[in-house]
């Protein structure tokens, strides 16, 4: 049985990724890329669809952990009454094949350990032939797919396992290093322990230096910074939503998604999150992957796609393994990527111009593309689409997609004026206000005095919190302030924020799911925007406290069980608490700089 979400933490090289258990067992590992097939798939299924575990033998040994300040390289300490060892776990930026680093580290006493290696390619499906080399090291070999293991441990096999046993004393060190390469090639050379570990502290250290102070908020911010980081794919700056697949929204239950792929919803506010926090190269890899990957006919554009800008990611079942807490369908692939939603154009739009507002350079498809989605976006905005939540319960004129085309044509308008962009600008002015007095319509019920989460529902929808946010009204509109004390009245859920009220099926699944968290955290930029800080502060605080004991967050929050829910990290977590906390410590907020030149706000 896998551990709890809350008791991972992560570690990457920014082209995979790894979970490490508080038990010192890795659980999750996809290589070479985030989303390719998992090599440990354990925390879908049992051990013997794939983990490494290293720990004491001692079962009753007392357990913290922690990340060295300002990197990605755990420390997990185990105190036995034997003596004290530390469990150094890292991924060495790689310049060629990838590696995952463990030291055990004697710090007092003579500790017995043991290792059980079960290596399960495809996803946890396929056994691989395991051979002892000359030389004593590992390989590990299954198709395509190689990964050897050097240590000075001797090791034996025992039922398709590979097992160990040794013993650490104060001052001794001992390193395991697991590297994969493709098998047709030769056994790649082992790194030198301390140099690999050396190059990761200088690594991160020289990039977490760059980044801005947020006040007493400094600690989590660089935290949730330095997990973007992780989460992004170095050679195009693609960012992952999550490094894994399937885990549930609600325990028991189908919401499994796989979050391995960059997703243009999130385009904008991790754009600004990475601007406002003084990483320029980030943001500027980040707005170039996504230019490259909605190059094309406007037609086919997507709402996600892989991390070198893929368009197939074809959804399907890995029946073989149980799930997550029993948690089926275990999904590959993610079928939303066919789906529309009018809103992606909205995050281009924005993320393009907020780009060009702050000065990065476009080295791709620039103007051009963006006049043709804007001319595909004119003739389509009137579709009703899946949205934001990605429904499969049929198309709606969801009121958020449409507020986002306003917000296409909007950001197209100043970017037009603001640089001097050959364009239809009456053209665009014109189908800006008919999109926004369209919303202003039939997005809002004047019985609820509310905006509504579709064309004539009577239903409000967390993403409803954005309206203020991206320009679309200003925050004290009577119209805003009825949204949001709709929404605090129907969607709060000991003191959190859903997305919806899942039981009106309009998403077409069994109702039922945790707290979205950036929900809450829009929740306390717009209390911000009001002026109500007192509020905002006390909110952020809340959210800031159901990150685990390593300071990372997932993508929902159970408040009846106290569990972190969905996939693990989750990337527009953490953006949302960079963001929040930016707004409560900065005079110049984020919550402003998108409707900071609207046509509405002005």
């Amino acid at each position: 049985m896998a551990s709890r979400i809350e008791d991972y933490a992560l570690i990457g090289d920014c082209g995979s990724a790894a979970l490490v258990g508080k038990d010192g067992s890795v659980d999750w590992l996809c290589w070479p890329r985030f989303d390719s097939e998992a090599c440990f798939a354990a925390l879908l299924g049992t051990p013997e669809n794939g983990r490494w575990l290293i720990a004491p033998r001692d079962a009753g040994a007392r357990i913290t952990r922690r990340y060295q300040p300002n990197t990605l390289i755990l420390e997990t300490r185990f105190e036995t009454d034997e003596g004290v060892v530390t469990l150094v776990d890292f991924m060495p930026q790689r310049h060629q094949n990838p590696t995952l680093v463990r030291l055990v580290i004697g710090e007092s006493g003579r500790v017995a350990m043991h290792l059980e290696l079960v290596l399960r390619f495809g996803f946890g499906a396929i056994v691989p032939w395991v051979t002892s080399m000359e030389d004593g090291t590992l390989r590990a070999v299954a198709g395509p797919d190689m990964v050897v293991l050097h240590t000075p441990v001797h090791l034996t096999g025992q039922n398709m396992h590979t097992v160990g046993h040794f013993a650490v004393a104060a001052g001794e060190m001992v390193p395991f290093l697991l590297t994969y390469a493709p098998s047709h090639l030769p056994v790649p050379a082992p790194l030198v322990p301390q140099t690999a570990l050396d190059a990761s502290q200088t690594f991160w250290g020289n990039w977490s230096a760059r980044c801005l102070p947020a006040g007493p908020w400094s600690a989590a911010v660089m935290r949730s910074l330095i997990t973007l980081k992780a989460l992004t794919y170095g050679p195009t700056g693609g960012i992952v939503a999550a490094p894994t697949t399937s885990l549930p929204e609600l325990f028991g239950g189908p919401r499994n998604w796989d979050y391995r792929y960059c997703w243009l919803r999130d385009a904008t506010l991790t754009l600004s999150t990475l601007l406002n926090a003084g990483f320029h190269d980030s943001a500027q890899a980040w707005n170039e992957w996504l230019l490259r990957a909605v190059a094309g006919s406007p037609e086919q554009i997507q709402i996600m796609y892989g991390i070198g800008g893929e368009r197939r990611v074809i959804e399907w079942e890995a029946s073989w393994l149980g799930g997550y807490e029993n948690s089926r369908p275990v999904r590959i692939g993610n079928a939303a990527h066919l789906q529309l939603q009018l809103d992606v154009f909205g995050e281009v739009m924005d993320a393009a111009h907020q780009a060009r507002r702050s000065g990065l350079v476009t080295h791709e498809s620039g103007w051009g593309v963006q006049l043709a989605l804007l001319d595909y976006l004119a003739r389509i905005w009137r579709e009703p689409d899946e949205g934001i939540w990605e429904v499969r319960g049929g198309r709606r004129q969801f009121t958020h997609s449409k507020v986002m085309a306003w917000v296409a044509f909007d950001r197209a308008i100043q970017s037009a004026e603001m640089f001097g962009f050959d364009c239809p600008l009456e053209d665009w002015r014109k189908v800006r206000d008919e999109i926004h007095a369209a919303v202003c319509t039939q997005g809002f019920d004047a019985g609820l005095g509310s905006f509504v989460q579709y064309y004539g529902s009577k239903e409000v929808d967390a993403s409803l919190l954005l309206i203020p946010c991206v320009g679309f009204l200003p925050v004290d509109d009577p119209r805003v302030r009825g949204t949001i004390e709709a929404i605090e009245r129907d969607l709060i859920v000991s003191g959190f924020v859903m997305r919806y009220r899942t039981e009106t099926k309009v998403d077409g699944l069994p109702p039922g799911e945790g707290a979205f968290l950036a929900c809450s955290f829009w929740l306390a930029d717009v209390y911000i925007l009001q002026g109500r800080r007192a509020e905002a502060e006390a909110l952020f605080k809340r959210l800031v406290s159901l990150r685990n004991d390593v300071g990372l967050l997932s993508e929902e929050y159970d408040p009846q069980s106290n569990e972190l829910l969905g996939n693990f990290p989750q990337a527009f977590s953490h953006v949302s608490l960079v963001n929040s906390a930016f707004n409560l410590t900065r005079a110049s907020k984020p919550a402003e700089q998108r409707a900071d030149h609207s046509a509405a706000a002005r």
